[in-house]
């Protein structure tokens, strides 16, 4: 049992008549030692007991059993708890070391399917540090969500339709040769359709001839269809390229073309239900009542748009999925557009809309400035994935030129670097990116706690690995005290993120786990034969499994040299 636990049964028992998620929502953690490991505030049960908090502390502790706490006493309207460190100790570390896999699992999902619409590239254009977001946040909440027993399904959404394709085939037919395209597919293509853009500021007509091309795609022209097939699939060659160094897998590439024959049903579902409104020869659907714009579900040439498309995806989802959550990893500009998607699904009588969540996040700005495809400022993810791997190889040749198989380990280095990076600042923040910075070995990186992992490690190979499966694991002093109490809040810390959508919440645990047991190796001699070096050497195991767990729900891999 962990001390939350422990503390949240001894108060239910002298408070039988007060909810046990009301007792455990209270449960403070002081902020100075000295005030016990955790703290009960008794002002919520003055309205109960009419009270002062004073004297209901005063009065509780001597309902709460005590035994097995190394204290428990009253400081004015709180009731602090001293745990038992050596016992607690040998509890957390017995059960992180037998089953480190399984350490900190939850049943909160019940297995529950949860698809996460995630990454969605264009295609036909490169995948840029834009599309890095979605990618690793929808990646790690898979991994966190599998951790408290939610079935993750993840859908790369890719962006394989729309007027863009028109511009696209209208570019590549004016300026175009196939043998330039084939040489280099991606930057070719990206190279046309921002062409395309600077030229048709000054000769609109353009757009009328990109508009024919997507006319002729959506008919099912023989040379538009030859020319989208083509262009996806080298598309999907690059991003695979990209998907492989991240280490990503996803488990559908159904994209917008998907849905294009089940759009149909979601129109006669709308005008059946009486809908349907005419808005300026355009087809809306009135969402006043939720103080929404009109969603636009046809345009004036018969068109539909995005929302017509993603409420097809929506319903094909449950359909297919009978989902308990439904995530959509898209960026915080597209709010209004999941409050309008979940607005008409609700009108059209799917209550299952409320389980639609749309995870928004941040940008990532370059010297403050936004990223733009169209502009032609872009930063290839996959050139800033390489840079990261040559400044790792860099520096791991620096600190240990004799290690085995360097390449691979400055792979994990450098890419788990810009992983960790994105995940440790809050989603919903912006943040500008440097890559020095972020390879760093020191600071807040993800080299940081890759490094105190290896360097763990490093420790049990020189004590031999020894079998730590039935040793003592009593640990009393403050250093180890410190580290052994952030490990047991590694379930509680995996329960948050899932319930926030929250990678951050891992990656900063991660950082400050890492800190405490350098700060643990700078005080303590692990290796000194005594009484005590076995269940040093467990602690030690434990905080390798504990990092490693936590790497792992990020998308990050943990070498166990650097």
């Amino acid at each position: 049992m962990d001390g939350k636990t422990q503390v949240v049964e001894a108060i239910k028992k002298a408070l039988p008549d007060v909810n046990q998620e009301d007792i455990e929502s209270k449960i403070e953690r002081p902020k100075d030692n000295k005030n016990g490991d955790y703290a009960f505030p008794t002002f919520f049960l003055a309205k109960i007991k009419h009270q002062a908090p004073q004297m209901i502390a005063a009065d509780l502790v001597k309902e709460i059993d005590q035994s097995g706490f190394e204290n428990v006493v009253v400081a004015g309207p709180y009731i602090n708890f001293f745990l038992n460190k050596a016992q607690i100790a040998a509890g957390i570390l017995s059960d992180i070391i037998t089953d480190p896999e399984n350490y900190g699992n939850a049943n909160l999902g019940n297995g529950g399917n949860v698809p996460i619409d995630m990454s969605s590239p264009n295609i036909a254009k490169p995948m840029s540090m834009g599309h890095l977001r979605s990618t690793v946040i929808g990646n790690s909440l898979a991994n966190i969500l599998t951790k408290v027993n939610y079935n993750p399904i993840k859908i790369n959404h890719l962006g394989d339709w729309g007027t863009q394709f028109g511009k696209l085939m209208a570019a590549y037919k004016m300026w175009g040769s196939e043998e330039e395209v084939k040489a280099d597919p991606i930057n070719t293509l990206q190279k046309y359709y921002v062409r395309f853009h600077q030229e048709d500021k000054e000769n609109p007509a353009l757009d009328d001839d990109a508009r024919a091309w997507f006319r002729k795609l959506e008919d099912g022209d023989e040379e538009a269809t030859y020319l989208w097939k083509w262009f996806r699939s080298e598309s999907l060659k690059l991003f695979m390229k990209i998907y492989d160094l991240l280490g990503i897998d996803f488990d559908s590439y159904n994209g917008e073309a998907f849905y294009n024959d089940k759009m149909d049903e979601v129109v006669q579902m709308l005008e059946d239900k009486g809908l349907l409104q005419e808005s300026k020869g355009a087809e809306i659907v009135d969402l006043e009542k939720y103080n929404l714009n009109p969603a636009l579900i046809k345009k004036t040439d018969g068109a539909t748009l995005y929302i017509t498309r993603d409420l097809a995806a929506a319903i094909y989802r449950k359909r297919t999925y009978n989902f308990v959550q439904s995530l959509y990893v898209v960026g915080n500009e597209q709010q209004n557009h999941f409050k309008q998607l979940k607005a008409v699904l609700k009108e059209m009588g799917f209550d299952w809309s409320d389980d639609i969540h749309h995870i928004p996040f941040g940008l990532i700005t370059q010297g403050g400035r936004k990223l733009s495809t169209r502009e032609g400022r872009v930063i290839l993810l996959e050139n800033v994935l390489d840079d990261a791997i040559n400044l790792a190889r860099k520096q791991i040749a620096e600190k240990n030129p004799d290690l085995k198989n360097a390449d691979e380990v400055a792979k994990q280095v450098g890419v788990g670097a810009v992983v960790f990076h994105d995940l440790k600042n809050e989603r919903l923040n912006n943040f500008d990116f440097n890559l020095e910075e972020v390879v760093r070995f020191e600071g807040e990186t993800g080299p940081y706690v890759q490094y105190a992992n290896a360097r763990a490690q490093s420790i049990l190979r020189k004590a031999g690995n020894p079998d730590l499966t039935n040793v003592n694991m009593e640990l009393g002093d403050a250093d180890a005290w410190e580290v052994i109490k952030m490990l047991g809040q590694f379930g509680e810390t995996v329960q948050r993120a899932s319930r926030e959508y929250e990678p951050s919440v891992i990656a900063k645990y991660s950082l400050q786990l890492a800190k405490g047991f350098n700060q643990y190796y700078a005080h303590t001699k692990i290796l000194v034969d005594d009484d005590e070096k076995l269940a040093r050497l467990a602690l030690v195991t434990a905080v390798s499994d504990v990092l490693k767990s936590s790497l792992s729900l990020l998308g990050v891999q943990a070498p166990d040299e650097m």
